[in-house]
């Protein structure tokens, strides 16, 4: 009677741990939550220089307001309970006032804070901000994101050598061989199937459904660079973005442009010189006349494919 007591208590003891033990959070939504938080406050004025921000990016947005919100230049911000629902007789209230809880609430917030004056970024969030987009281009795809895709552009990912090749017709993913090159030691324009970059699940679908890819799953290497698709019974190559450009403000927007460009000149160029079209694909007409104002020249094509 004893022992099947023990034993009991024991397997409630393991049942209780394994109920109380939570999934560590995935490194991708701590970098969506960092991204949107350096965006959200970029609008802001600092008089820290958005020092606060930077640290405490990577929190939950009313967390970073209650830490940072000492540091905000309260003469250049004004706030609008439009709700009603931050007008609370409270201690708290009184001792922080409604702008923390206006500011803390995106949902009020939106509409609620109106700033006097030109917001200049921060340079604590600006450098933030330059540092992440290096390390995570697009996070938004970047990062993100895909928050690696443009560091590893010009890398060739090296398969694991398969003593066999796979049989055809079994409905699996196309081998990955080594780059091949061409006399002069160069990269080949032969397309070579590479796993995509990243995790960003949504982009990956995009990019495989929408020209359609001639290799699902893959990306494809051309020129020694890295391409999202090769177009079904076609020589088009495809550049996807699906990240939220809609939401950025124009400062942001701009930015993403330029960068955008530097990337997309170097992948038409490598494209054309290899005999294929290039085309890309973005998901809302925003960011399609974006670009176009940007370098009419571009083959730009609205995917609608959303996040």
């Amino acid at each position: 009677m004893r022992l099947r007591t023990c034993g009991a208590l024991l397997l409630l003891l393991i049942l209780s741990a394994c109920a109380t033990t939570e999934p560590r959070p995935r490194a991708s939504a701590a970098r969506g939550t960092r991204a949107a938080n350096l965006q959200r406050a970029a609008a802001l004025p600092w008089r820290d220089d958005g020092r606060c921000v930077v640290r405490e990016a990577s929190q939950p947005w009313p967390v970073l307001v209650e830490r940072c919100y000492p540091a905000l230049d309260h003469d250049r911000v004004e706030f609008r309970d439009t709700t009603g629902r931050c007008t609370v007789a409270s201690a708290a209230a009184a001792t922080v006032g409604i702008g923390f809880c206006v500011l803390a609430a995106p949902e009020i917030a939106v509409g609620a804070v109106i700033v006097l004056g030109v917001v200049v970024v921060g340079v604590a969030i600006q450098e933030e901000w330059d540092a992440y987009e290096l390390r995570h281009l697009y996070p938004e795809e970047a990062g993100t994101s895909r928050g690696t895709k443009v560091a590893s552009r010009d890398a060739v990912e090296k398969p694991k050598p398969k003593l066999e090749p796979e049989p055809a017709g079994q409905g699996r993913q196309p081998p990955v061989p080594p780059v091949p090159v061409d006399r002069t030691g160069r990269a080949s324009c032969e397309p070579v199937p590479v796993r995509h970059a990243g995790e960003d699940d949504p982009h990956n679908e995009c990019a495989d459904r929408f020209p359609p890819n001639r290799y699902p799953g893959m990306d494809v290497l051309v020129g020694g660079v890295r391409f999202d698709a090769l177009q079904v019974g076609a020589r088009v190559l495809w550049e996807i973005k699906t990240h939220q450009f809609d939401s950025y403000n124009s400062y942001i927007q701009k930015r993403e442009i330029a960068k955008e460009l530097k990337q997309l000149d170097k992948e038409r160029a490598v494209a054309l010189a290899c005999g294929y079209r290039f085309v890309i694909g973005v998901s809302t007409q925003a960011h399609k006349d974006a670009l176009l104002e940007a370098d009419s020249s571009f083959d730009v094509v609205v995917t609608g494919c959303t996040r």
